[in-house]
């Protein structure tokens, strides 16, 4: 008799729409004619680990593709049952690593076995549905509530990154450029890995809908394929995003390279006008004799007055050439 295992959630619906948490003992004595069982794991305990791979009664490679440590979106098909792995977003975790929740899914007709880390907002949305009686009423419909809910929930992390790019346009409007271009470096990266796993996510839905499981219906084709565009629309919505931060980082590369040039403009016609001044100090400041007022009374104020018109000179050249 296999040991219960410590952190599992099984619940047992009637095909009806409505479902139920049962305890272990009902698992145990378990019968496809009661209606469709669903267990879900959490893959941290060891109780569960063993369960899965030696009284679940499924075949090693899934119960090893279930217990996988390093999840990405993919979908296996063995015999009459369809292996899934999908991606969730967790709200309460904003990096890019902690916000991403995987759950792995094996799927029969009468049972489905689903096993993840963290628990998704998603399932937590499929079960109150089916309290309320408004739930899946089969192995395939639960696979589509699922994905349903998982690009919903992912549709507003995209909605975020909307108002995130929004917020550093805005402070780029108002030139508020200080730290501006780590956030968008950030921002970027996160786009992209977000990108990633949207793509690997339609992919999984496009290869469901190509699988030919016996309980695949067509409505549950019809369902997947309606998701597969809203999914297509939020990859689309991400790449506008990708493209603002983009223009928003190439205008902020030139807008300091604008005024980098600006301060070197500055710097540059200083020296140019310091220049010949500077030349004429050290000319007239030599310790030799024949130099010009040497003994005039009068020879600082005409010194003064020959610097004076060599900088009225230079300005004067400088505006005659646009420089200015």
């Amino acid at each position: 008799m296999a040991k219960k295992p410590g952190q599992i959630r099984a619940i047992l619906l009637d095909r009806k729409g409505s479902g139920r948490e049962i305890g272990w003992p009902e698992v145990e004595s378990w019968h496809p004619r009661q209606g469709l069982l669903w267990l879900h794991f959490d893959n941290t305990d060891e109780d569960a680990v063993d369960w899965i791979r030696d009284y679940s009664g499924l075949q090693s490679v899934v119960a090893e593709a279930l217990l996988a440590k390093e999840i990405r979106p993919r979908t296996l098909a063995v015999d009459d049952g369809l292996f899934l792995a999908l991606c969730g977003i967790d709200p309460k975790h904003k990096s890019r690593r902690e916000s991403r929740v995987s759950i792995c899914l094996w799927v029969e007709e009468n049972r489905v076995i689903s096993n993840g880390k963290r628990r998704l907002l998603a399932e937590e949305d499929l079960i109150s549905r089916l309290h309320s009686g408004c739930g899946p009423r089969g192995s395939a419909a639960l696979v589509v509530f699922l994905a349903d809910l998982l690009v919903l929930r992912m549709g507003d992390r995209v909605d975020d990154f909307e108002e995130k790019v929004d917020e550093l346009e805005d402070q780029l409007l108002d030139r508020a450029v200080k730290g501006m271009g780590t956030n968008l470096v950030q921002f970027r990266k996160r786009t992209i890995a977000l990108r990633r796993y949207l793509c690997l996510q339609r992919e999984v839905l496009t290869r469901m809908q190509q699988e030919s499981a016996p309980w695949f219906d067509d409505g549950s084709h019809t369902l997947l394929a309606d998701i597969n565009e809203r999914l297509q629309r939020h990859i689309d919505d991400i790449d506008t995003v990708r493209e603002r931060a983009a223009i928003a980082q190439e205008e902020l590369l030139n807008r300091t390279s604008d005024e980098l040039n600006s301060r070197m403009y500055v710097l540059s016609v200083v020296a140019a006008v310091f220049l010949p001044l500077s030349f004429l100090t050290g000319l007239f400041g030599i310790n030799v004799g024949g130099i010009p007022w040497a003994q005039s009374q009068q020879g600082f104020l005409a010194f003064c007055i020959l610097l004076v018109i060599a900088v009225t000179g230079q300005i004067a050249f400088f505006y005659w050439r646009k420089w200015l």
